[in-house]
């Protein structure tokens, strides 16, 4: 069976999850905290980042990028599974410039920054007692409205945010902000129609693992796991 290596708080893990899910990819999961930087995962991916999918086979697939690219050509995408670049090749791309946004963009404005002040010291005995930056946060939270307007506008004017289909676009925003929506951090009621296009991707079976997750000491809110909200 496949090995995820992954953390169980981190968009780009939660991506590939999605995209397993979706696929209907039976799969084991080992988690890794990204910042331990151990020799034994290093020996597995040089960077240091997550996800890496370890297949049967022995091949070894490090990163969202790869992985996700990897299941599109490889996985058998019959009529119970989720193509994760439908249509054609201008709407492949469009993809691709989408989930480049949210993995890299968004990561770096919002994502990462939320995690690495609120999540990661909490999980770090050597920072116990750490105290957030809070000029830093309230930036993060300016970049995060100018993102969650980006998702209302696509989600507006297409049936799904890269276009007619439901594609790893969506699986990698909805990864994003299922991140940030565990740490209470999301302005839901001023992005109506971003909270729209989540609850639907929120209700699909692929994302019953990600509702499931918790980590001691940090409860998520009351809504998250909620398919109503």
């Amino acid at each position: 069976m496949p090995r995820l290596t992954q953390f169980r708080i981190c968009p780009h893990s939660r991506s590939i999850r999605l995209a397993l899910g979706e696929l209907g990819i039976d799969h084991d999961t080992a988690e890794e905290r990204p910042w331990d930087w151990r020799p034994a995962f290093l020996e597995l991916n040089p960077a240091g980042s997550l996800p890496v999918l370890q297949t049967d086979e022995g091949t070894v697939v490090a990163g969202a990028y790869a992985v996700s690219e990897f299941l599109a050509e490889t996985a058998d995408t019959g009529a119970r599974a989720t193509a994760l670049f439908p249509g054609d090749a201008a709407a492949r791309a469009e993809i691709r410039r989408l989930v480049d946004w949210f993995h890299v963009k968004m990561d770096a404005e919002v994502t990462g920054e939320l995690l690495r002040e609120r999540l990661y010291p909490r999980l770090q005995t050597k920072l116990a007692g750490y105290t957030p930056d809070l000029a830093l946060i309230r930036a993060v939270k300016s970049n995060l409205r100018y993102h969650l307007g980006y998702i209302d506008h696509l989600a507006d004017q297409r049936s799904w945010l890269a276009g007619d289909e439901l594609s790893f676009a969506d699986l990698a925003a909805a990864a994003h902000l299922s991140c940030i929506d565990y740490l209470d951090e999301m302005p839901w009621d001023a992005h109506t129609v971003a909270k729209d296009w989540y609850a639907k991707i929120k209700s699909r079976p692929s994302f019953r693992t990600l509702l499931a997750d918790r980590v001691p000491g940090l409860p998520p809110p009351m809504h998250y796991g909620d398919l109503d909200f």
